[in-house]
């Protein structure tokens, strides 16, 4: 194999020609493609970046108004608790006072029921009495001085 100074010389020449008509007519063209590309491309990793960031913020964001939600229901839930347990106290309270209150009224009722019965039984005791008393003696005495005697009898006995 054989080289030719002057063969080489002449495509070194051409080549370098070529390049001076495409740099010429094709260069600007050519690194103004490449340089809107090239900005373009930082353009999206610029953009691709601030909205990570935004999305980080907003998600930083939305974690703290989940938070404050949870905390304003646990307080909603407290608070509602509370009230409750005061209107079950309240309840409570107000079945005892009322079952208090139906206790003594039977008290009194029972009272007022046994003196009732026992005036009853003491008016029909000295009823019995003054048959039976007539029929023993029989005579009749002053019905008002049989009533006495016989009542002063009975709170003897009673």
């Amino acid at each position: 194999m054989h080289i030719e100074i002057s063969q080489v010389c002449m495509t070194i020449i051409n080549f370098i020609i070529l390049l001076l008509i495409l740099r010429h007519f094709f260069w600007d063209k050519f690194k103004a493609t490449i340089d809107e590309r090239q900005k373009g491309i930082l353009n999206k990793i610029t953009s691709a970046d601030n909205k990570v960031k935004e999305a980080e913020e907003l998600r930083f964001k939305n974690e703290e108004l989940l938070k404050a939600a949870n905390e304003e229901g646990k307080k909603i839930t407290e608070a509602r608790k509370k009230q409750a347990e005061k209107i079950y106290n309240e309840i409570v309270e107000g079945a005892r006072a009322e079952s208090e209150s139906i206790r003594n009224k039977a008290s009194l009722e029972i009272v007022r029921e046994r003196e009732k019965a026992e005036f009853e039984i003491k008016e029909q005791v000295i009823s019995l009495a003054i048959a039976v008393s007539k029929k023993a003696l029989n005579e009749s005495l002053n019905e008002e001085e049989h009533r006495k005697l016989i009542n002063s009898f009975i709170d003897e006995v009673v």
